[in-house]
C-alpha cells in the first residue's frame, strides 16, 4: 500500500535553526498523526513543509508516492487538504460561499460550482454545526465559528490527506471533541490520513495512532502513541514535570 505522506531524511529549518533533522515519517491511509512540541518548536513550519508549501533544507516529501512538483498545484490540492493556524478574510463572503471554495481544486479554470458542490458544502456545514448559517457573512462569525467554517471548507474539499495546524484553536471543549470525532470518522470510514498539530497530549493519545515530538533543536521522536507519549518524554518535551493519570484505557497528562 502506498503511503499517503512520506518524509525521507527530511531536514527543515527556519531563521537559521533546525526544526527537524533527517526526519523519516510515513503516514498510511486511515492513520492519524499528532505533532507535539513547545511554542516555537517549529510545528507549523514542519507541517507547511509536509504540505508542500515551503521548501525543505534537505530530504524529500512524497504525496502518495510522488513529489509535489510532479503532482502540480491543482492535482496536489485534490489529494492533500491544508488547514492553516489562522484564517484571513480579505473580502467579505457568505459562509456557504467560503465552504464551497473547497471545491476549487476539483473545478476547471472557468467552471462554476455545481449543485452537487453546493450540496457537499451544506453537508459539511451541518457536520460541524453551522447548518442554518449559510448566508451569514464571515466577518460576523465568532472565532470558534470561523474555525469550524475552516474545517467545513476542508471537508468540502474531501482530500485523502488532511494536514491541520491547531484545528482545536478557538474551540470550547464540546466543539474540540466534536471536531476530533469528525476527523477520526474521516480516517476510519474514508481511509483518510490525518496529521495535525495539537497541544493536549491526552487528546493526542485518545484520537491518534502515531505521535511526532519536536524538541526545538532539530531532534525528534516518532512512533505509536502508546510508546512515544509517556510522562518522562513529555516532561522533557515541555520542560515541565508531568505525570500520567489513567482511567481504563484512557491516559491524561497533568503537571506534577
Amino acid at each position: 500500500m502506498t503511503a499517503l505522506l512520506e518524509a525521507r531524511q527530511l531536514t527543515v529549518g527556519i531563521g537559521g535553526r533546525e526544526v527537524c533533522r533527517r526526519l523519516d515519517l510515513c503516514l498510511a491511509p486511515g492513520e492519524r498523526l499528532a505533532i507535539l512540541g513547545r511554542n516555537g518548536a517549529g510545528k507549523s513550519t514542519l507541517l507547511s513543509t509536509l504540505a508542500g508549501l515551503r521548501p525543505a533544507q534537505d530530504g524529500e516529501v512524497l504525496l502518495a508516492g510522488r513529489t509535489y512538483a510532479s503532482w502540480g498545484a491543482r492535482a496536489a490540492a485534490q489529494q492533500r487538504g491544508w488547514m492553516a493556524q489562522s484564517q484571513a478574510d480579505p473580502f467579505s463572503s457568505t459562509v456557504l460561499e467560503t465552504a464551497m471554495t473547497g471545491r476549487h481544486p476539483h473545478l476547471g479554470r472557468w467552471d462554476w460550482e455545481s449543485q452537487a458542490d453546493a450540496d457537499l458544502a451544506r453537508a459539511a456545514l451541518a457536520e460541524v454545526g453551522l447548518a442554518g448559517m449559510e448566508q451569514r457573512e464571515t466577518p460576523s462569525l465568532s472565532g470558534g465559528e470561523r474555525q469550524r467554517l475552516s474545517l467545513a471548507t476542508l471537508l468540502t474539499q474531501a482530500p485523502q490527506l488532511y494536514l491541520l495546524d491547531e484545528p482545536l484553536a478557538h474551540l470550547d471543549l464540546s466543539h474540540q471533541i466534536a471536531v476530533l470525532e469528525i476527523l477520526a470518522r474521516r480516517a476510519r470510514e474514508g481511509a483518510a490520513g490525518l496529521a495535525m498539530v495539537l497541544h493536549e497530549p491526552g487528546l493526542a493519545a485518545r484520537y491518534c495512532d502515531q505521535a511526532l515530538l519536536l524538541y526545538g533543536d532539530g531532534s525528534w521522536e516518532a512512533g505509536p502513541v502508546a510508546e512515544v507519549l509517556t510522562a518522562p518524554r513529555l516532561s522533557q518535551l515541555y520542560g515541565h514535570p508531568l505525570k500520567v493519570v489513567a482511567d481504563g484505557a484512557e491516559r491524561w497528562f497533568i503537571p506534577a
